[in-house]
């Protein structure tokens, strides 16, 4: 039987958890955009000095485990005189690990656009940059959403890893609760309520701005 005395007494705790989780979720997702078109402009250039790091970067990151990395950013650079905070340690790992999975969701967005709209944008004497801004990326923008998607919902639910750094977020304050309630089933149960809060809400949002970067163009 379900604790609900324990519940409604501790769930305020747990939404104040969930609300910091909310926060380096929307952060990683902002620099993780951003992580991902640097990278992916990076790799679809023939620039090799800008083709091969971009390359670097997404091999690195996919290739081996968030919590690593974020164990890295957080244990390591300490001894590279770049000590972080747990927040900052979290937001740059997750940011790093989803913009490497955006650069290869963005890649393919691009490379999905007809070839024939850079060659028209160039032959009435748009620049490269200036052809990627106004034609290629709106175009590739339909493409990508549902995928960026998945990946932001993937990363809400990562965040729980930055509870390894001590980052007390949703997942680290239901352990902290259960040490003093000893109740771990209502804990972890309000907790996994509460990220399927998030990811839900986030995916009703996201399907909105799907809807208006479609409209008219179905």
């Amino acid at each position: 039987m379900l604790d609900w005395d324990v519940i409604s007494h501790y769930f305020p705790f747990l939404v104040k958890g969930a609300m910091l989780t909310l926060e380096i979720s929307v952060i990683s997702l902002v620099l993780g955009l951003i992580f991902g078109l640097v990278a992916a402009l990076c790799i679809l250039s023939a620039n090799p000095l800008l083709h091969w790091p971009g390359r670097f970067y997404v091999w690195v990151i996919r290739s081996t485990p968030l919590l690593v990395q974020l164990f890295i950013i957080y244990f390591g650079l300490p001894q590279f005189m770049v000590d972080l905070s747990p927040f900052w340690a979290g937001v740059l790992g997750l940011a790093l690990n989803t913009g490497a999975y955006n650069a290869e969701t963005i890649r393919g967005g691009i490379l999905a656009v007809p070839k024939g709209q850079r060659e028209a944008a160039r032959s009435l004497g748009m620049s490269e940059a200036l052809t990627m801004r106004r034609i290629i990326l709106p175009q590739a923008l339909r493409l990508i959403i549902p995928p960026l998607g998945n990946n932001f919902v993937i990363l809400i639910k990562d965040t729980s890893l930055v509870s390894t750094i001590t980052l007390v977020e949703l997942t680290l304050t239901a352990q902290r609760l259960i040490s003093s309630t000893f109740k771990p089933f209502e804990m972890y149960l309000m907790a996994a309520f509460l990220y399927a809060v998030l990811t839900t809400c986030a995916s009703l949002a996201l399907r909105q701005v799907e809807r208006r970067t479609t409209w008219g163009h179905a």
